[in-house]
């Protein structure tokens, strides 16, 4: 079977079905081809079941791109105040949890449902469980065999997504795609993803799995303040989800555990006040008692008086408990990773169209590009601004 449509659009995820919208509703037949079995697989399991489809503060500096200048163009033509005036047209009840974070009352399946009316209303076909084997460009057309039969089509948009998630279905598929027509690939790792502990520092803090504090995780070049999660094989929760797309393999990280206080100098006073309580025992008070006694474990503090402590050893337990430094072994990889860093070089497509310099009618949106937003919302936020400024333009 043979078709033929102004644009093809590879990818039914968040990114490929907004622009097959968009596209569709300025009179382009439009099809979407996608592997899977149901569309929106990622949004169907993000936010717990209920997507975090935007974030209200939305904004440049919350992306990463060896092109940081790159995201503005799109992210400014359609903004999170426009995608959720589509929620609220369509009647979906929503809700912010923290720091702007905008998520679905009932489920993420509204947001799925959501596009899908769209694309049925503007005219834009959905076609699931089709590979695409080959793409070929001849006489100004693409020819794309797929497991359904030959595509020929005007504009080809690749919306096929990054390598995190594979067990719902990510390929390198857009990545080889952009490198057949002369693209490169900025390196690619696991971004928004829990972190592994070395066995030695598992043995001191494995058993706190399931514990959470309040943090502050930071490097060089980034600083969060949200929740740590202690987990049986190292570090997750979205203080360690953010810091870890700015973490490179062998760096440690310093994390301030008691991020709102001057822990030096609440140590002195209580010397003062309370001269008669354990070092351990005030510890024990500021923090969960199983991480308490692992940090007491782990530095060897003894369990002496504060008035038989020095100045010395409660500037070492204060400089430890606001800049606890611990080096990962690497993180759970592309399997949890919640996005994917790098991808296709955004200095070779336009920012305002998403079109290839390099090859007339292809297009790149969503996060095969080399954008990658913080957790909270964002990334949802770059698949409709850059699938609606790709539909404005194909």
């Amino acid at each position: 079977m043979s078709t033929a449509v102004d644009v093809l659009i590879i990818g039914a995820g968040a990114a490929g079905l907004h622009c097959a919208a968009t596209a569709a509703a300025r009179g382009h037949s439009v099809v979407v081809i996608d592997h899977a079995k149901q569309a929106g697989k990622k949004i169907l399991i993000s936010g717990g079941g209920r997507c975090n489809f935007t974030n209200m503060y939305t904004s440049p500096e919350n992306f990463l791109s060896q092109n940081p200048h790159f995201c503005k163009s799109a992210l400014s033509r359609y903004t999170q105040w426009d995608f959720i005036a589509l929620v609220q047209k369509h009647g979906i009840a929503y809700h912010e949890k923290t720091l702007g974070q905008l998520f679905c009352d009932e489920s993420a399946k509204d947001i799925v449902r959501m596009l899908m009316d769209e694309c049925d209303a503007a005219g834009a076909r959905v076609q699931l469980r089709t590979e695409v084997l080959d793409v070929a460009y001849s006489d100004g057309r693409y020819q794309v065999k797929t497991s359904s039969g030959l595509v020929s089509a005007h504009k080809l948009v690749v919306a096929c997504g990054g390598l995190s998630m594979p067990k719902l279905g990510a390929t390198p598929l857009g990545y080889q795609l952009a490198e057949q027509f002369g693209h490169s690939i900025i390196p690619v790792r696991a971004g928004l993803v829990p972190f592994t502990l070395h066995d030695t520092d598992k043995e001191h803090y494995a058993e706190l799995s399931g514990l959470a504090v309040d943090v502050v995780a930071e490097n060089d070049r980034a600083s969060f303040k949200e929740a740590m999660l202690f987990t049986h094989r190292g570090l997750s929760g979205p203080a360690m989800l953010q810091i870890s797309s700015y973490w490179l393999p062998g760096e440690p990280l310093s994390v301030n555990l008691r991020p709102a206080a001057d822990t030096y100098a609440d140590l002195t006073e209580l010397r003062q006040q309370r001269p008669r309580v354990g070092l351990r025992t005030v510890i024990q008070e500021w923090f969960p008692k199983r991480l308490a006694l692992a940090l007491c474990e782990q530095q060897g503090w003894p369990d002496k008086k504060l008035a038989d402590c020095n100045n010395t050893l409660l500037s070492e337990v204060a400089e430890t408990l606001q800049q606890w430094r611990i080096k990962p072994n690497g993180t759970e990889g592309y399997r949890t990773a919640e996005v994917t860093l790098g991808g296709v070089n955004t200095d070779e497509v336009s920012s305002k169209t998403m079109e290839s310099k390099l090859q007339p009618g292809l297009f790149f949106i969503g996060e095969v590009l080399d954008v990658t937003g913080w957790l909270g919302g964002y990334n949802f936020q770059w698949a409709w601004s850059s699938g609606y400024a790709c539909g404005q333009s194909v």
